[in-house]
């Protein structure tokens, strides 16, 4: 079996290696070249297809219908998306003979779109997972192929999620590959109306508003804790990183939980929310440091 891969990020790394263990005949490898203005705290595929002398492109989003000739000269058995991040165009799905697979970090049809992992956090989930699925010109909409739950603890962040994440999707992924080494690619429906669908986040969403919940400050910050960019308050004229959090059941009797916003009690941080309960700050820092 022939495939060309569209991957980036640990899930790109991963999955890749997981092709080449079953002898998938790895022809191209379309990736990203990395932001400088991103924190690149995961594998790199680049370096990958260098080890293992795969030929590779970095092409713009403007410049993926430009590769349909080379595409198609390959004619693919498959093409396979691994957390690339551009939308790839329904032309080119077409260019595979049997299947175009996307791996999302999400149990769909719940959380289609972008930064999956985040948002259910954010929305403080107990479970995600990764699933394989058909790909269609609407974002994560095609018949699932395999999934996988993992949990999410209560305390963590978005990078120990993603980790779990990254592993489910190499195993859901290995789980198909006997099946798709065969020319065969098992199916199940993938309901939309059930599910979810989020964009992407920015920075400044990172903001914390001290009128919700302890429980919602608390999500928000381990779905966007560093290396993501942080959530964040201003105190004292100073803009500050909370980059961890506590729920706390015994609270400092000093403590004026009608007043949300920023306390300090005994040289201890609290952020008091507008359900008058508070979190715990154990990590914060300034943003310009």
């Amino acid at each position: 079996m022939h495939a060309v891969v569209f991957a980036y990020h640990d899930v790109g790394v991963n999955c890749l290696k997981a092709l080449l263990n079953a002898g998938i005949q790895v022809d191209l490898v379309v990736t990203h070249q990395d932001d400088p203005n991103e924190n690149v705290w995961f594998g790199s595929v680049a370096k990958l297809c260098e080890d293992k002398s795969i030929p590779y492109i970095t092409p713009n989003a403007d410049q993926l219908l430009g590769l349909m000739p080379q595409i198609q000269t390959l004619a693919p058995d498959y093409l396979f998306s691994f957390y690339y991040r551009y939308m790839i165009p329904g032309e080119m799905l077409a260019c595979a003979k049997i299947a175009a697979l996307n791996m999302h970090g999400s149990l769909l049809p719940k959380y289609r779109g972008r930064a999956p992992v985040n948002w259910a956090i954010l929305h403080g989930e107990t479970q995600t997972g990764a699933s394989l699925h058909i790909m269609e010109a609407k974002p994560d909409a095609g018949d699932i192929v395999g999934q996988l739950a993992v949990p999410i603890g209560p305390n963590e962040t978005a990078t120990d999620v993603f980790s779990k994440v990254s592993a489910a999707a190499v195993e859901v992924l290995n789980q198909a590959l006997p099946a798709l080494t065969q020319g065969q690619v098992p199916r199940s429906p993938n309901i939309l109306s059930q599910g979810s669908y989020f964009g992407g986040r920015k920075p400044s969403d990172g903001q914390i508003q001290w009128v919700q919940s302890a429980k919602q400050v608390h999500d928000l910050v381990r779905a966007v804790a560093p290396p993501y960019p942080g959530a964040f308050t201003d105190w004292e004229g100073r803009r500050m990183i909370v980059a961890q959090t506590s729920l706390e059941a015994a609270l400092p009797a000093q403590l004026n939980l009608q007043a949300p916003g920023i306390q300090v009690v005994d040289n201890q941080v609290f952020g008091i929310c507008g359900d008058q309960k508070a979190v715990k700050i154990l990590d914060w820092y300034p943003a310009d440091s």
